[in-house]
């Protein structure tokens, strides 16, 4: 029974030998001359502000999970467009339904000034 793991076995060496491999070969090969700009933190091209433990402001959160809430949107209504034959009268009154708690959720934040910047 131990025979059938052998090449399992095996893969897992070859990977571990190539990652080890490309991590030193990096190291050795790979240019080596830091200089104040590289090493400085980078900031979206700007000179850092403030000290770096600064406190993010919640509009970026509010952003990115409004984006994730209407990425998931778009990739159910992928599937759902694809079988739109097939699921009928109430395959279209689900989307619907889900579309109208979407569009409340929307309405809230755009009520909320979530998607205001200023």
């Amino acid at each position: 029974m131990l025979e059938s793991y052998f090449p399992i076995l095996i893969f897992i060496f070859i990977a571990l030998g190539m990652a080890i491999f490309m991590l030193v070969g990096s190291m050795i090969v790979g240019a080596k001359n830091p200089y104040p700009e590289k090493n400085a933190q980078y900031e979206c091209g700007f000179a850092p502000l403030s000290r770096v433990q600064m406190k993010f402001d919640v509009r970026f959160y509010l952003i990115a999970i409004l984006f994730i809430i209407f990425d998931i949107e778009a990739a159910f209504m992928f599937p759902w467009a694809v079988a739109f034959k097939e699921i009928g009268f109430i395959g279209f009154l689900e989307m619907m339904l889900f579309l109208l708690v979407l569009l409340v959720g929307y309405a809230y934040a755009w009520k909320k000034g979530a998607l205001e910047w200023e």
